[in-house]
């Protein structure tokens, strides 16, 4: 058995807003910052490194598209190494400890060049003039590029890394130490409160290496040979504690992971990476730290095959980041980043970590994940989790609290009062605030509907019943109002989803299909096909500052779908509308879109394409949200017959789907191309236009473990 709680998490910062706070953040560092960084160009210590000792524990590849991902760790080194081929080519290798990196990025070249897969990686540890330990990995690399520029190297926190991917900005603080000798080049710096520091050393064992002095590094190949590196790569934050494989699995329900051989091995590989007994990650490369949504999101779907103890791990580490008001943290700014939001904020060097809790869906996801998980334990179990404390001392119970008192604070105001203008919006100054966490993906609204008509209920009626358990410790000033949760549930579960609704005639439906497709060179037949003669209705992604719908159709009735009960009529025409094809629904022969924006307004259509991060993409875990709602649903005693019998032939399509492109289902998300009339699946993020790019690793991607195999649903009568 295992004991231990999880600490830390994610927020992605949409592109523009985080490039312009980090010119903020660096252009107003103070003189401690400018006297380190004039520590940091002292003589570059010497390399030599030592093997670690023992085998590695996790040691695989994930090839998508143009980017080559090899995932290693072994004791205290986790390593992601991600190659990117193409026109602009460049290595990153990423650390789950202190979410840091080193990065090695080249001009753009004329022709596009290969990287190698990776064969063989190897442990390291070394420690730098203050003696303090660095871990990483050593590698061969092998590109077919007659020559490569050096554009830059970045070595830092990888939120730092991530901005230099849509910016191409460095913060003036971080300037490396280079070292060029006739057949290497290393760069190094210490980390900017001097404790640790990051390594990059490349070695052309085939080739040669030229530049320096103010010259930028050049890689050459020797004539008809391709260029082969050896690197090292090592960083000094400190390692987390991982949660092997064989600690993550509850063995009681093994079948359910056991479908899909190679396939699921490689999902259980990337959980593993991901898991540490500190937190869990949200993904690699790019959000290897805490996510609040993330964690509750995947704790929940996986929570049939986990162990308990992973299980209160996840939840304890969104418990243990609520703040005094009871909202969930989303993301952690933690070790460098931390380190240079002090310097800005508070005129000091240190890494105490900041907490964003700008988000507003994961505050009313927190009730019923944590209601799904106790209601269903051993009741002293249950209460012995409650007991716990956070690293303030504080129990979990009287944490709870405070978020359960929020969620009915916030929610009264609608119940006593059901207009527009009492839902829950966005936070002030923000225009981001759900899954879709850019100001784009909401259609630039400000009242998400996932939000009010899902979660909002959901919560309430979580809070109810766990108030009528029995669970909650009787006494606590804080349970005096948990009583009027059930009937505040009642009337936002009556009347909030109705604000979203929207309704097409057959004939406005039909001209909007025919324009969008024909604007954007899309198929119809199927799509038309499937139009009736009733008239179509579906949910809006959210209302704007004025209450007018944003009728842009999305995949947000799967969490409907796992959160609550809908009405017959309701849990029907979702399925119905939403599982047609594209663009008529969200059905593609490569996935489950998650927007459609057929019939919302012209002005706001090319914000949802196929080449926006919450556009017209798929995302592997929404597909597997929507696969377990319709499980969930399928297990309720008061549907009629005829709609189980939907129920069943909605999973069919939807998995016929997910099947079609399962070597996918681990990735983040991915998008999609037409040709002569036929889809082809694309890899997001490495297309010219594409707005980001996609992890190949995510949390919420590995859920599939605990989600019935498309062979289960096929056998059934």
């Amino acid at each position: 058995m295992i004991c231990f709680k999880v600490f830390d998490l994610k927020y992605i910062f949409y592109k523009v807003v985080l490039s312009l706070a980090i010119v903020s953040l660096f252009s107003c560092a103070d003189k401690l910052a400018n006297k380190k960084v004039m520590q940091q160009t002292s003589a570059l210590p010497a390399f030599t490194s030592v093997a670690v000792s023992g085998k590695p524990e996790l040691n695989f590849s994930i090839n998508e598209g143009k980017i080559h991902n090899h995932f290693f760790r072994q004791q205290q080194v986790a390593a992601h190494t991600l190659l990117k081929s193409g026109t602009s080519a460049r290595v990153v290798v990423a650390f789950p400890a202190g979410n840091s990196g080193v990065s090695l990025w080249f001009k753009e070249t004329t022709k596009p060049i290969k990287w190698q897969e990776i064969t063989e990686v190897s442990a390291i540890t070394t420690e730098n003039d203050d003696q303090e330990r660095l871990y990483g990995i050593e590698t061969l690399l092998e590109v077919s590029a007659k020559q490569l520029l050096v554009e830059q190297a970045v070595l830092s926190n990888v939120r730092v890394i991530r901005d230099y991917l849509h910016s191409g900005m460095v913060p003036e603080e971080i300037k490396n130490v280079v070292k060029l000798s006739e057949n290497r080049v290393s760069w190094y710096r210490d980390r900017l409160d001097g404790k640790g520091g990051y390594q990059l050393d490349v070695e052309v064992k085939q080739g040669k290496v030229s530049g320096g002095n103010g010259q930028p590094v050049r890689f050459t190949a020797t004539k008809g040979l391709p260029l082969i590196f050896k690197i090292k790569a090592l960083s000094g934050d400190k390692p987390l504690t991982p949660i092997t494989k064989e600690q993550l699995f509850n063995l009681n329900n093994q079948e359910l992971i056991a479908h899909e051989n190679q396939s699921t091995e490689i999902t259980k590989n990337i959980l593993a990476f991901l898991s540490y007994q500190e937190k869990l990650l949200a993904g690699s490369w790019r959000f290897a730290t805490y996510f609040g949504r993330d964690t509750l999101m995947s704790i929940r779907l996986l929570m049939p095959v986990l162990q308990p103890e992973v299980i209160e791990a996840g939840l304890g580490s969104v418990i243990d980041r609520l703040n005094d008001r009871g909202e969930v943290a989303h993301e952690e700014d933690i070790a460098e980043f931390a380190i240079l939001r002090n310097i800005r904020e508070n005129q000091t060097i240190n890494e105490q970590a900041f907490y964003d809790y700008k988000m507003i869906d994961d505050d009313y996801m927190l009730a019923p994940i944590v209601a799904e998980y106790l209601l269903n334990q051993d009741k002293a179990a249950a209460q012995a989790f409650l007991k716990r404390k956070t690293p303030e001392g504080i129990s979990y119970q009287a944490r709870l609290l405070t978020n359960f008192n929020y969620v009915i604070s916030t929610a009264s105001t609608y119940a006593n009062n059901p207009k527009i203008e009492n839902l829950i919006q966005l936070e002030q100054g923000h225009v981001v605030g759900e899954w879709r966490d850019s100001g784009e993906g909401l259609g630039f609204g400000r009242v998400p509907y996932n939000v009010n008509a899902i979660f909002v209920p959901a919560a309430l009626k979580a809070i109810a019943k766990l108030h009528a358990s029995g669970l909650l410790v009787a006494g606590d000033t804080k349970t005096a109002q948990l009583s009027k949760a059930g009937n505040i549930a009642s009337i936002w579960q009556q009347s909030a989803a109705q604000h979203f609704k929207v309704t097409l005639t057959k004939a406005q439906a039909i001209a909007a299909i025919n324009a969008y497709a024909n604007k954007v060179g899309l198929p119809t037949g199927k799509a038309l096909a499937a139009i009736d003669g009733e008239p179509l209705t579906f949910n809006a992604l959210s209302l704007d500052k004025n209450g007018k719908a944003i009728a842009v159709m999305n995949s947000d009735d799967g969490f409907a779908l796992l959160f609550t009960e809908p009405n017959e009529q309701d849990l029907l025409n979702s399925i119905k509308v939403l599982l047609r094809p594209y663009p008529a629904g969200l059905l593609t022969p490569v996935g489950m879109l998650v927007a459609n924006p057929t019939y919302a307004d012209a002005a706001l259509q090319p914000y949802f394409s196929n080449q926006h991060y919450h556009g017209e993409v798929v995302w592997s875990w929404q597909q597997a949200l929507f696969a377990a709602g319709l499980e969930r649903q399928l297990l309720r005693s008061d549907l009629s017959q005829y709609a189980k019998v939907q129920l069943r032939q909605a999973q069919k399509r939807l998995w016929q789907t997910i099947h079609k492109a399962k070597e996918m289902n681990n990735a983040e998300l991915w998008s999609w191309s037409v040709t002569n009339g036929q889809y082809q699946l694309e890899s997001f993020g490495q297309r010219s236009g594409d707005k980001t790019e996609s992890n190949a690793a995510q949390l919420w991607s590995t859920v599939y473990l605990a989600i019935s195999s498309p062979k289960r649903i096929f056998a059934e009568k």
